[in-house]
């Protein structure tokens, strides 16, 4: 592994205690420091007022908060206090609807089940190496969901929204930080 993770806080969110264990066991084998647990968005959300997650690895579906609310109520700002923390979403949902879902929430990164060291790791990577910057608008507050700067021939709405952080900034923050593999333009 190329980063040493060793102060790296994360916390998983997952209501299957297996998978808790097999995302806890990649992370050890990746040499993340600390590693926290949640069974669902409720806990998460407790678990994050207590410490101060780097990086955020949640499940799609729970109860009774999803992963989906969860990133929602992170985004939100009104319940934790880094809503630019990175949020990383395992999934079994692959079907595009889904997928679209997650990145419209504010999703930050999407791993397929079954997860698989080198899948996770990958986007533990993207989230160092590529911090996206935070858009603001009336309907979504989150990373930048386009990955490429295409050229339009339209006006490109990306200039016009209001910023909130730069990629600089976000790798200023001390708690900044698949196989699936959608182009989320």
């Amino acid at each position: 592994m190329g980063y040493n993770l060793s102060r790296i806080n994360v916390l998983v969110v997952d209501d299957n205690a297996h998978m808790q264990m097999l995302v806890r066991s990649i992370l050890d084998a990746c040499g993340v420091g600390s590693v926290r647990k949640a069974v669902d968005g409720m806990m998460a959300i407790d678990e994050m007022r207590l410490m101060m997650p780097d990086i955020v690895i949640t499940d799609f579906q729970m109860t009774p908060m999803d992963g989906i609310e969860l990133t929602k109520q992170v985004r939100s700002g009104s319940t934790v206090s880094n809503p630019y923390v990175p949020i990383i979403m395992m999934t079994g949902y692959t079907e595009l609807h889904r997928v679209i879902e997650a990145r419209d929430s504010g999703v930050t990164e999407i791993i397929a089940k079954p997860v698989s060291l080198r899948s996770l790791y990958s986007r533990i990577v993207a989230v160092i190496e590529r911090p996206r910057p935070f858009i603001r608008t009336p309907n979504y507050f989150g990373p930048d969901r386009r990955r490429r700067q295409i050229p339009i021939d339209i006006e490109d709405r990306r200039l016009t929204s209001k910023q909130i952080r730069t990629e600089a900034e976000a790798a200023a923050l001390p708690n900044a930080g698949a196989d699936i593999d959608i182009d989320w333009d």
